[in-house]
């Protein structure tokens, strides 16, 4: 694994700086601005915050977008928990 961020991983973080959270304008903006669907984007994003060249590059950014993602892997399993009894 390589210690530095790609230009596109880095495009993907600073794009997701500048556009937090989901919205209608965001997904526009990601099919305007780096011609990719939201979901191409979303699996981006994913694999680029689990590396540590992104973690370097923005250590904030990235390990709240992490935290996020936890948050919401942790209420949907518990969620299928409870739906399971």
């Amino acid at each position: 694994m390589t210690d530095l961020l790609g230009d596109r991983d880095r495009v993907v973080l600073a794009f997701e700086a500048r556009w937090p959270g989901h919205s209608s304008a965001k997904e526009q903006a990601i099919r305007g601005e780096l011609e990719l669907t939201p979901a191409r984007y979303y699996q981006l994003l994913g694999r680029v915050i689990d590396s540590e060249a992104a973690l370097v590059e923005d250590p904030m950014l990235v390990r709240r977008l992490r935290r996020l993602r936890d948050d919401a892997a942790r209420r949907r399993t518990g969620r299928t928990a409870v739906s399971s009894r």
